[in-house]
This record gives C-alpha cells, sequence and structure tokens, in this order.
C-alpha cells in the first residue's frame, strides 16, 4: 500500500510518501509547485489513498487531487482517530495537532508523551500512558513573536532570526530583539516542559515544527527532534481508519 500524507498549511505544502507504513520520500515547498510534484508523484506510484492535514485553504488543491483520481480525505473531527480525546471542544481542536497526537500513538503507545511543535505558533499536546489526549497549550512562535513587536511598535524593526544570539545581554536593538524572542521562546518550553516531567514521570518528549531543528540544540537533552512527526501521524490515521 502507498499512501500520501499531505501537511497544508497557508503558504508551504510538505508531504510524505509511505509504503508498507514506511516514509520513503519527502518534499516541501510553495503551494503552486505541490501540483506539479503530485503529478510526478503519480508516475512513480501508484498512490492508495491521500489524507491532507489543512491549516491553510487547501479547497482548489483538493479539488486538483480528486479530478487526478486520487482517493482523498480532508482530516476533520469527524475523522476516526487512534486516541481517547479528553478535549473539551473536539471541535474546534486544530487538525495538525489531532495529527501530532496520533504520531504519538503510533510511535509510544501506552506512555506519557508531550509534542511540541515550534510552528507558526507553539503548541503543547500531551498524551498520557492510557492513551488519552488531554489537551495541551498555544502560544505564539518565534516568526510571529518578531513580527508582532515591529507591527505593534512604532520604532521596533522587523528582525530575522538565522542564527543564535551571543549573549543573552543585547548590545544594541536587533540583537536585544533577537535574545528576548529567542531566549525567551526557549525558557518558556524549558519551564512547559519542567512542569510536565513533575507531574507525568517518565515523560517523552517530540520536538517537531518548522524552528524545531533551529531550538532543539539549544535545548537540554532528552528530546527527540523529529521535522516528520506530523506525517507519521497522518499516515497512521489513514492506517487506522483502513483497518
Amino acid at each position: 500500500m502507498v499512501n500520501l500524507a499531505v501537511d497544508f498549511g497557508n503558504t508551504r505544502v510538505k508531504y510524505g510518501v509511505f509504503q508498507d507504513s514506511k516514509l520513503i520520500e519527502t518534499w516541501s515547498g510553495d503551494v503552486a509547485a505541490a501540483k506539479a510534484q503530485i503529478s510526478k508523484l503519480q508516475q512513480t506510484y501508484v498512490i492508495d489513498q491521500v489524507m491532507i492535514c489543512s491549516t491553510g485553504n487547501s479547497k482548489d488543491f483538493v479539488t486538483f487531487a480528486e479530478k487526478a483520481g486520487l482517493s482523498i480525505e480532508v482530516l476533520s473531527s469527524k475523522t476516526k482517530l487512534p486516541f481517547s480525546n479528553a478535549y473539551e471542544t473536539p471541535e474546534t481542536l486544530g487538525v495538525d495537532r489531532m495529527a501530532l497526537v496520533a504520531g504519538a500513538q503510533k510511535m509510544y503507545p501506552g506512555k506519557h508523551v508531550l509534542v511540541i511543535d515550534a510552528g507558526t505558533c507553539v503548541t503543547y499536546d500531551f498524551k498520557d500512558t492510557a492513551d488519552v489526549y488531554q489537551g495541551g497549550a498555544i502560544s505564539p512562535g518565534l516568526g510571529m513573536r518578531f513580527r508582532a513587536m515591529h507591527e505593534f511598535t512604532a520604532g521596533l524593526p522587523l528582525v530575522d532570526y538565522p542564527e543564535m544570539p551571543e549573549n543573552v545581554i543585547g548590545k544594541n536593538t536587533k540583537s536585544a530583539m533577537r535574545s528576548g524572542a529567542i531566549h525567551g521562546i526557549l525558557a518558556e518550553i524549558e519551564g512547559v516542559i519542567s512542569w510536565y516531567k513533575s507531574n507525568y514521570e517518565p515523560l517523552t518528549i517530540i520536538l517537531t515544527g518548522g524552528d524545531g531543528q533551529f531550538l532543539s540544540s539549544r535545548l537540554k537533552n532528552g528530546i527527540f527532534a523529529n521535522s516528520n512527526f506530523l506525517l507519521e501521524g497522518l499516515n497512521y490515521i489513514i492506517e487506522f481508519n483502513r483497518d
């Protein structure tokens, strides 16, 4: 069986090709290029099932995939999930968070797992040893913090963050902003992890998302960085519903 798991965002698309449950190919790029990539895939693989985790407007992409003859499902609150859900408003739970918890369920059944997704927002999602999703937290991501400082003030510039600040003490406006945003988000993540560890030991911690690799080397040991964790979860949902 060949499955295609698609993470469809506001500006970028990432997909993973799974053959017999194994991730054999990944691709990421802008929305316009994604259609051409899907056409190329069909020349290489006979794709049995496609599932999309969409946080952007994927309607046009879904229509394209259906016209290309693909069997496609868009992940939603109505999708059957491979874990119990104790979230009070499951209909408002982000589909990306559903997929991440599914990944935790697949790889770490019967364990306490905290999944941290460092993307546009930083999301924290917790599954307990009874394989029940309990909820988590949402906070602004790195890019959002830099944009907020620029857009909600009159004098602060828009700053990028290609590297870690050398010093906590910023010596100019840009380095002070980098220090505040980056050291601040690291302290937040460490603080959240500390709380979960004090309440749920032993704890498995997964770090993923667009800024996951950038942050992982700055965090303490004991964290597993996996940039494809959401895709793994999506594929597991496909297999769970097929079974």
